[in-house]
């Protein structure tokens, strides 16, 4: 399948900012739950740590600009060791702390904004990500239109601006946009923390150019599968590459981090125990996304 790329320096107009467009962006709305409060139309782990009366999410003032914001920070947990501070623009599964869902969005914006200050107590950033996706009817999967990522890095001690690229991997529009804030990476520290006030989808990219894919081909073998699938990959040129195994609605199932790959390699994942359906394969480089159907039986 053919992914596209987008070189913002050629097919960028900017115009006014479609902040409106995130639900509660300025963290101002918040519902008062039985012993905490939680940001209106956003997902936290304030649910399932709310036993041990911790709380990875608080409502702090004043905001930048407006009476709140939102501060995310990893905690000792009871039960469950440090707590990454997460909050995703949507529904988040409480057990993986990913997206089940994001909110309707069908515009092609050229970056994602906002302000945040940060600060990290171990060796684990944390990250923000907004990612563009839409429902293709053909195949009957979700992909994925466009990506804007930023690991932290540093501290930022004061309020300042951040500015985050999309990425774009096809011409579509999307039909929904996830966000997610993690205040730790992989291995949160306790009192690592993002905050978060004012987030924005800023400016109107056009004339996205189709492009070849980042592979010169990629099989997938046995499909169906029962215990294990292969990837040939062949690549283009040297780069990272991730892979993923996804259900038809985007839910992670399996995720591999195959470093960087070079020429043609072959990788596996591991699908005993998986339950028998439809999957998604994403093989993702730096410069782009391709997608495979599988059947696990």
């Amino acid at each position: 399948m053919k992914t596209t790329l987008l070189s913002i320096a050629a097919c960028v107009a900017l115009t006014a900012s479609l902040s409106a467009q995130i639900p509660n962006y300025s963290f101002e709305n918040w519902a008062t739950m039985t012993g905490y409060d939680n940001p209106d139309s956003w997902g936290t782990m304030n649910n399932t740590t709310t036993l041990a009366g911790v709380y990875t999410a608080t409502k702090a003032t004043p905001g930048s600009p407006g009476n709140s914001y939102l501060k995310l920070t990893s905690k000792t947990v009871a039960g469950f060791g440090v707590v990454n501070g997460v909050a995703v623009s949507g529904k988040i599964d409480s057990t993986t702390m990913l997206p089940v869902s994001g909110f309707a969005y069908n515009q092609t914006p050229m970056s994602f904004t906002g302000k945040w200050q940060h600060m990290i107590y171990g060796s684990s950033q944390g990250s923000l990500s907004a990612t563009l996706t839409r429902w293709n009817t053909t195949t009957n999967m979700r992909e994925t239109v466009a990506t804007a990522t930023q690991t932290l890095s540093g501290m930022a001690m004061s309020w300042a601006n951040f500015t985050i690229n999309f990425t774009y991997l096809q011409s579509n529009l999307p039909d929904t946009c996830i966000i997610v804030l993690k205040a730790s990476g992989a291995n949160p520290t306790a009192n690592d923390y993002l905050w978060v006030d004012n987030l924005a989808l800023s400016g109107t990219v056009t004339g996205i150019e189709n492009q070849t894919t980042f592979l010169n081909s990629v099989v997938v073998f046995p499909n169906p599968s029962t215990e294990s699938i292969n990837l040939n990959l062949n690549l283009k040129n040297a780069q990272s590459v991730t892979i993923e195994l996804t259900d038809i609605n985007g839910k992670l199932i399996r995720s591999k981090n195959a470093g960087v790959l070079q020429g043609e390699s072959i990788q596996t994942i591991n699908v005993a125990g998986i339950a028998k359906g439809n999957y998604i394969v994403r093989i993702i480089g730096e410069q782009g996304t391709e997608t495979k159907k599988i059947v696990i039986e």
